[in-house]
């Protein structure tokens, strides 16, 4: 007899994934219809692929791992799949493909999604490890979502104006401490029990650290703005020698899309000019950027450990939370995600997401950098396949934490990372900063 319990947990399970797949392509239809189909062809930016690209890969994604894979169906178009493999075509051949013109690749999007839904009231999801807690239906949001948050960044990049549109985030309601003491201790990092954490997350591992010191929020526009007047990108004392050479290389002055407006600093936001506001964290800056701020500051970029454990440490409890707020998920009240705004909050409007130590604003707005190069945890085991993370280990990636504005609540958590180039800045990137605890700080 079938445990009635069971049942409606898979049914459950079903509704969850299907509002999720319905949420998430709502957003990839806003992206890709705020342009006309002439501005979807086109490459805006060598750094990025044309927006109809993204489109048609997201379905051939998701044709390859829930059509095919999960659901042991006939492919739908398997003469376009070397055209999205993103390995196979890099970004600045992209567009001299034969893509599927934007009519086309929306019908194959509508095809390959209605095969998803069908399949999805048919799975077992105690079907083998691919299916567990749905996570290949998991795996396939959060996949689409990330290519969602690129096609924002592409919209950044654009010369022209698009039609999106989204109310300012809040306005700060309270007082943010400049730094928050990290006691010396263990903590867990990564997870075990998320059903739709990535292979790189895994597996749960105990790190002990040193006591430290983080910045309670992301370093904003203001404070930069301080690093530039003083003459910080002209300094080599400051930078790293491969980032005194990017930064000669680069001609790097500012973040990226600012500009000098008379005695102060505009920046370009989705095609807007508007005046540089200084409680806003900073936005496009690079790793190296970030490194030499820090080092002007007399800090240092945190390790992605010591982001970690002031991310999701509860002192009073000594475990670690999914999320700085506790193990629900976000609401509009904790973090500034999911393209709900267009631009990073300035600090201190969301209270309600700091950490159990104080740290704020750990959860969106900003990608932060770290000073960790992505490598896997110890115990790493590439799940599905080697090209999601494990291909892109080693000292050419530096990790992001937290998210920015762009990136949706599927594809962040406490335990989740992301990894970029140093130079990348297109990136919705910011950064905090860290130091060791001086001696008298380490045994408050």
């Amino acid at each position: 007899m079938t445990d009635i319990s069971i049942d409606r947990d898979a049914e459950g399970l079903r509704g969850r994934i299907a509002a999720e797949l319905a949420r998430t392509r709502a957003r990839t239809v806003l992206l890709t219809e705020a342009v006309d189909d002439a501005d979807l062809i086109r490459q805006h930016s060598p750094l990025m692929s044309p927006l109809v690209w993204d489109l048609a890969h997201v379905g051939n994604q998701e044709e390859l791992w829930l059509v095919r894979d999960v659901g042991g169906r006939e492919p739908v178009r398997c003469d376009i799949d070397d055209l999205y493999d993103a390995f196979k075509q890099p970004r600045r051949d992209r567009p001299s493909l034969p893509l599927l013109p934007p009519p086309e690749a929306r019908a194959y999007l509508a095809t390959v999604r209605e095969k998803v839904y069908d399949l999805l009231d048919r799975v077992a999801f105690d079907n083998g490890r691919l299916v567990a807690d749905g996570f290949a239906f998991g795996m396939i949001v959060q996949h689409e979502q990330q290519h969602d948050e690129t096609m924002l960044a592409t919209h950044q990049l654009r010369s022209g104006p698009a039609a999106l549109h989204a109310p300012p985030p809040p306005e700060p309601t309270g007082w943010v401490p400049a730094e928050v003491l990290v006691p010396a201790g263990p903590f867990q990092m990564g997870t075990d029990a998320d059903p739709w954490a990535l292979d790189n997350e895994r597996p749960a591992h105990r790190v002990d650290l040193p006591a430290y010191v983080i910045d309670a929020a992301p370093v904003t526009n203001g404070a930069y703005r301080a690093f530039i007047a003083d003459g910080g990108y002209d300094d080599p004392r400051w930078w790293s020698e491969a980032g005194w050479q990017h930064r000669r290389q680069a001609g790097l002055s500012a973040p990226m899309h600012w500009r000098r407006d008379g005695d102060g600093w505009s920046y370009l936001r989705f095609g807007t000019w508007s005046r540089v506001r200084d409680d806003e964290p900073v936005v496009h800056v690079c790793f190296h950027e970030a490194q030499a701020y820090a080092t002007w500051a007399g800090k240092r970029l945190p390790t992605e450990a010591e982001w970690e454990k002031a991310a999701r440490w509860d002192p009073a409890t000594g475990r670690s939370r999914r999320y700085p707020w506790g193990d629900g998920d976000p609401t509009a009240a904790h973090a500034n995600l999911g393209q709900r705004h267009l631009s990073p909050a300035p600090v201190g409007a969301y209270p309600a997401g700091a950490s159990p130590l104080g740290v704020h604003q750990l959860i969106g707005d900003v990608w932060e950098w770290t000073a960790t190069p992505f490598r896997g945890y110890p115990g790493f085991a590439a799940f599905p396949y080697r090209e999601y993370s494990e291909v892109f280990f080693g000292d050419d990636y530096q990790v992001l934490r937290g998210g920015s504005f762009g990136t949706d609540q599927a594809a962040c958590r406490g335990t989740f990372r992301n990894w970029d180039y140093p130079i990348r800045r297109q990136i919705f990137s910011g950064f905090r900063c860290a130091r060791d605890a001086r001696p008298d700080e380490a045994h408050q």
